[in-house]
């Protein structure tokens, strides 16, 4: 990771961003101890790494399936839509929709991509009949059968 951010980042801050986001509910006593600092150090390091944006929020990671959400869903899209204006009030609907759980932009065949989380095949359907009300011109939609790896885990520090 040799770049502009290992410029910006001593090895201190990459280990207190590794130990977050695969221990958030580490205490900051906890996380101080871990890189040698004292706890009011750390805590400095940890507001200026969320002040500098290094560190976007802190999140709990819920079990989708013992919520209820069976479905799991890759949607592919196309659209007709050429216009920046027009563009950006589809991205703020599809952002808007609580079942769209990560939407991405993308080059080749389809313009975007959707993961979706849905309780079953009805509300899969309905979600699909709102983005044909979105004027979706082509929509090609997977199921996943099961998750073989998930993990929000950045690869900062070298193995």
């Amino acid at each position: 990771m040799e770049s502009f951010v290992r410029k910006v980042l001593d090895e201190v801050d990459i280990q207190i961003l590794d130990l977050m986001q695969k221990e958030a509910q580490l205490s900051n006593a906890e996380l101080a101890r871990r890189v040698n600092l004292s706890p009011p150090a750390t805590h400095a390091r940890v507001k200026r790494l969320e002040s500098e944006g290094f560190i976007e929020r802190q999140v709990a990671i819920l079990n989708q399936e013992k919520l209820g959400f069976d479905l799991l869903c890759f949607i592919f899209m196309s659209t007709n839509i050429h216009q920046a204006e027009q563009l950006e009030v589809l991205e703020k609907a599809l952002s808007s929709i609580p079942e769209v759980l990560e939407c991405h932009c993308l080059t080749g065949e389809y313009d975007y991509l959707l993961k979706v989380a849905n309780k079953d095949r009805k509300e899969l359907e309905g979600f699909i009949r709102k983005l044909n009300k979105l004027g979706i011109a082509r929509i090609q939609t997977s199921l996943a059968l099961r998750e073989i790896k998930y993990s929000t885990v950045l690869p900062i520090v070298d193995q």
